[in-house]
């Protein structure tokens, strides 16, 4: 392993040149907000000998604070024990189709977090569904309002505390109609204040604005 950055690990298998060239693959990287995930899709990049380390320096500038290069003092590679542990942790996980968050291109996992058909990362999807322009509900829901609730893989309570939400209900591994009843319960109960019930892997989340909210 060559170094790493925010986006992408550089990888060789031999340092042996092959027509004038070295062949580094570079794997694309996502920072989650539940960790680091490696792309499935490779590219494959040829370096002159010569020129590898100022191909490293180049490529793993250090202002970026999450890039790492291997020792340049000579032929070295980084081992696992040497990577930043969130890079080692999303290497021990299968491999991901990783695509680019279309508001801010942000590497992100596909189909984690999509919003009118576009492919957001964490951050962005947070701030679009969950922020103050997100589809928020006063009182119960109708069985309409079930049928178009937001959807993604997950809700990040670090994110939620920027935008003045929080987390209130979680239901994972319950039938559907025992979860409906108990959203429209907690939103029932609470009908001065807005809430917003988000599909997400195996259940549901019912969050609401805190009393800082609009």
């Amino acid at each position: 392993m060559l170094g790493g950055s925010g986006s992408t690990l550089a990888v060789v298998n031999s340092f042996v040149p092959e027509g004038g060239a070295i062949t580094a693959r570079l794997v694309p990287m996502a920072w989650t907000p539940i960790g680091v995930f490696t792309g499935d899709a490779w590219q494959n990049v040829g370096i002159a000998r010569a020129g590898l380390f100022d191909w490293v320096d180049r490529t793993f500038p250090p202002e970026d604070e999450r890039s790492f290069i291997a020792p340049l003092r000579d032929v070295e590679l980084l081992n696992i024990e040497d990577v930043p542990e969130e890079v080692a942790e999303g290497l021990a996980h299968p491999a991901v189709q990783i695509v680019q968050c279309t508001a801010c291109r942000r590497l992100c996992v596909r189909d984690e977090f999509v919003w009118k058909e576009k492919q957001l990362c964490a951050w962005d999807y947070h701030t679009q569904v969950f922020g103050r322009r997100g589809p928020w509900h006063n009182g119960a829901y109708e069985e309409r309002h079930f049928e178009t609730l937001p959807t993604c893989a997950y809700v990040a309570p670090t994110l939620l505390q920027e935008k003045d939400v929080e987390a209130v209900v979680m239901l994972n591994g319950i039938a559907e109609a025992t979860a409906r009843a108990a959203i429209d319960v907690v939103l029932g109960a609470d009908p001065e204040r807005s809430h917003l019930a988000v599909r997400t892997d195996g259940g549901f989340t019912v969050l609401r604005e805190t009393q800082g909210g609009a």
